[in-house]
């Protein structure tokens, strides 16, 4: 049941992603607006994952497993039905809210039916597998029925499988509860949804206008104070969502950057190479699947292989050496054109996809080891709610560059491709106003094929852009990785956070060096602090 929830979490990201420009395409909407669709899925679950794990310790895992499986089923439904921009945001939110109910609570149930830590790493292995797959098929079967039917089908797949799995969930799911579970902490999580939203909403917004516009300042002013309250509130509450002292530990606090600044240049790189297979070799949804196919595949292969050599090699060995492989293959990508082959694409997202695999999984465990063991669940939901917000910020950020310096670049590349006059400036002004997209939508007449190429052009400035910031922030990344982790961090799990009384410590029966480190995660779930993947 928990790999049937995470995959049904996790099945419309790569689906949703490959379907980018169709979505455009069939909507007429703004470079901006179409990040809202990946963002309108991230936010929630960023900022309700730690609040649905406290949620599960306390009242239930299975009711909340339910009622992720039924946000889920219905976030499809309403995406299923789509005919405007803004139906299709509430079809995403919904799952994005279904997402964090089940993120967290599959992995407490693996916690609760296999109580043996050894035992239960090789299933919570099963698990990651699963999520990986839905990312991995997710683009595949999108692209299989885009080729046949609308895209508003996509959104059928996972609805019938929430639906089973609700069935089956009520017959023969048990409850189960954390039995040192906390109290919710409403401030806590009221500050931290105002202050994620509002900074994405703000970062969005001021890419496709101005940083200066009332609104965008309005948002952002909002994001600094919630972020205040919200640290003022976690130091002062009895049960945090998240315990500022974590943060004294340098593994944590290394890994939480590590995690944000990578998902904050990957996702949104994701973002960008999804329209650039769409936009610029022209290829279908089902073309653009495979390519995306072999950088999930590949992480898919490595981060198991992964999870079984990390009591052997340093995780800080493990995460720079796959963020250094990301960043290699970003680099290479500055090349890439209109003409591309699949041939000369595929060893490079190949490369990006084993760096990928490399990094995820001793990112978490590492989290999870370098604090005190009562800590370890908030730990690992902490980890994973950072990476979730650099996730947000990602396509919001890079979509911003890349219009800016598309758009800028666009009039030289019309002049060189012989467009000129009213033409070129009606091509400028759609642009300008609502994206590269909105070119496919005017009347271009005999010059339509000079106008597509130098939209081409345009879009490859600004996606070459994109691919030097993700690659500069991978390598800052590693940096910060190579830095602040030292080698022996995340083979310990009784290191305690620094300036921690020692009588404030756990005890902890011994086990061996070899403990496989992947179960610990699901480990720390019984001791009630909502943990997450």
């Amino acid at each position: 049941m928990a790999c049937l929830g995470v995959f049904v979490a996790y099945l419309p990201v790569t689906s949703v992603s490959v379907s980018l420009t169709a979505i455009q395409s069939a909507l007429s909407t703004t470079t901006s607006q179409l990040a809202w669709v990946s963002d309108a899925f991230v936010l929630p679950m960023a900022a309700f994952i730690l609040t649905a794990g406290v949620f599960g310790d306390v009242h239930g895992r299975r009711k909340v497993f339910l009622a992720g499986l039924l946000l889920s089923a219905a976030g499809a439904a309403t995406s299923l039905t789509a005919h405007s921009i803004g139906q299709l945001w509430t079809g995403q939110a919904l799952s994005g809210l279904g997402a964090a109910a089940l993120l967290p609570t599959t992995l407490a149930l693996i916690s609760h039916a296999v109580p043996d830590h050894r035992e239960r790493g090789k299933f919570i292995g099963i698990w990651a597998m699963c999520l990986l797959g839905a990312l991995a098929v997710g683009g595949v079967l999108a692209g299989t029925i885009i080729s046949s039917v609308s895209w508003r089908w996509i959104f059928l797949v996972p609805l019938p499988v929430a639906l089973v799995a609700v069935v089956i969930a009520l017959r023969a799911l048990p409850e189960s509860r954390a039995p040192r579970a906390g109290r919710l902490d409403w401030p806590g999580q009221i500050t931290a949804a105002l202050a994620i939203t509002a900074l994405v909403y703000g970062v969005i917004e001021g890419g496709a206008g101005s940083f200066g516009d009332p609104q965008v300042v309005a948002a952002l002013a909002v994001a600094v104070v919630s972020g205040a309250l919200f640290a003022v509130v976690e130091r002062r509450s009895a049960h945090p969502m998240l315990d500022l002292a974590l943060f004294r530990s340098p593994g944590f606090t290394a890994t939480a950057l590590v995690a944000m600044i990578m998902f904050l240049g990957m996702i949104g790189f994701f973002f960008v190479l999804s329209l650039y297979f769409g936009m610029v070799q022209r290829l279908d949804t089902l073309g653009t699947a495979w390519r995306l196919l072999v950088i999930t595949g590949a992480a898919l292969v490595v981060s198991g292989v992964a999870g079984r050599v990390m009591h052997r090699l340093s995780p800080r060995l493990m995460i720079t050496t796959g963020l250094l492989m990301m960043t290699a293959a970003m680099l290479t990508l500055l090349g890439a054109d209109a003409g591309t082959s699949f041939g000369s694409l595929s060893w490079r997202l190949l490369l990006l996809g084993l760096g990928m695999g490399l990094v995820t999984t001793p990112m978490t465990a590492t989290a999870v080891a370098s604090v005190p063991h009562p800590l370890a669940g908030m730990a690992a939901a902490g980890n994973n709610a950072f990476r979730q917000v650099g996730g947000a910020l990602g396509p919001a950020v890079l979509s911003a560059l890349l219009t800016s310096r598309a758009v800028s670049s666009l009039p030289g590349h019309l002049a060189d491709a012989g467009v000129d006059g009213a033409l070129a400036g009606r091509v400028t002004d759609a642009t300008r106003d609502s994206g590269l997209g909105a070119v496919g939508s005017l009347a271009l007449g005999p010059q339509a094929g000079q106008v597509f190429g130098a939209v081409g052009d345009a879009f490859l400035d600004g996606m070459r852009l994109c691919l030097i910031v993700s690659a500069g922030l991978t390598f800052l990344a590693a940096v910060l990785a190579f830095v602040l982790l030292h080698p022996g961090v995340g083979r310990n799990r009784s290191t305690r956070v620094a300036g921690e009384p020692a009588a404030a410590r756990v005890p902890e029966p011994a086990r061996p060096r070899e403990a496989d480190e992947v179960g610990e995660v699901g480990e720390a779930d019984e001791v009630g602090t909502g943990a997450s993947a």
